[in-house]
């Protein structure tokens, strides 16, 4: 069972409103492709968190671990795309997901069952969500491993916050805008390739998967390293949630030890499709078909 804990929330766009967050995003398409997810989130009281309950009733993602708040209202991020369908987001403070609550349900789900934990940043912005996410993490079970997604977003974290999240994790995403963020906060003169060795290293990281927009993707563990140049991309609409979609493959390949070429190739073909439809998440629960067909297939090839 993968874990994954953090925000829920609605991207407001010009034209529409979907429901996002990160690792919602991530849990959604875990779910869809087949993998037995947990998420832990928390929403407000009010007509939106009851549309969140809602859709997740109907799309298969049980609401048991999704907190209620009655002081706090659902989260919400203002989306705002330039001409090339880039997203700027303005992300609405003091929000339910601050708040998520470390009870005895999400004590009970940090046992050997749980292969590993999915968090971010965002979702420890507040003293209280941080203390809470550390002390999860802490807690969890010696086999579990930690998939750390930093999705850095402006005023939303701090040194501390970074610092400890990566003393915790085992795995590392982040795209090459949060790797240069990182360079400068610990002051490191030296190139990007040295500074991933040096993260590496002094966390005792297994892997680092590093996205680069048009430039590809990379992906280092301790002794290999691989690239790939981006999916060729038929009708980009606007690249919301791509990342989202390249680390739920990540950990898939990640817990099931796939080849890493076959963990760039399949994470970067699925965050592709992504960026050709409106928002994070698809509507059409075929969408996910084409994927499942295609990482078995390549799964049986390398068999």
């Amino acid at each position: 069972m993968i874990l994954a804990i953090g925000e829920i929330l609605y991207d407001i766009f010009p034209e529409y409103k979907r429901l996002g967050g990160a690792p919602f995003n991530f849990a959604f398409h875990l779910i869809n492709l087949g993998m037995p997810v947990c998420f832990v989130s928390r929403i407000g009281n009010d007509a939106e968190g009851r549309k969140v309950i809602k859709f997740l009733q109907q799309n298969n993602l049980k609401s048991k671990n999704i907190q209620i708040d009655d002081r706090h209202r659902t989260g919400k991020v203002i989306v705002e795309l330039d001409a090339k369908g880039v997203p700027e987001f303005n992300i609405l403070p003091d929000v339910a997901y601050d708040y998520i609550e470390f009870n005895p349900s999400i004590a009970s789900l940090l046992n050997a069952d749980t292969r590993l934990i999915y968090f971010g940043t965002l979702v420890q912005r507040s003293k209280y969500g941080f203390k809470n996410i550390q002390q999860i993490l802490a807690q969890r079970h010696p086999v579990t491993k930690c998939l750390y997604d930093i999705n850095l977003r402006p005023h939303c974290f701090t040194k501390q916050i970074i610092v400890d999240s990566l003393r915790q994790c085992d795995v590392l995403k982040l795209n090459n805008e949060e790797l240069e963020m990182l360079k400068q906060m610990f002051d490191f003169k030296k190139s990007s390739r040295a500074f991933v060795e040096h993260l590496m290293t002094k966390y005792c990281l297994e892997m680092l998967s590093l996205t680069k927009g048009k430039n590809g993707s990379e992906l280092f563990t301790v002794d290999k390293y691989f690239q790939t140049q981006p999916a060729k991309l038929n009708n980009v609409v606007d690249s919301v949630g791509a990342g989202d979609a390249y680390t739920a493959i990540l950990s898939i390949g990640y817990i099931n030890k796939w080849p890493l070429e076959l963990i760039l190739e399949k994470a970067t073909e699925f965050a592709a499709r992504i960026c050709e439809i409106k928002g994070a998440i698809p509507v059409d629960p075929n969408f996910y078909k084409k994927i499942i067909a295609g990482i078995k297939g390549k799964q049986n090839e390398k068999a």
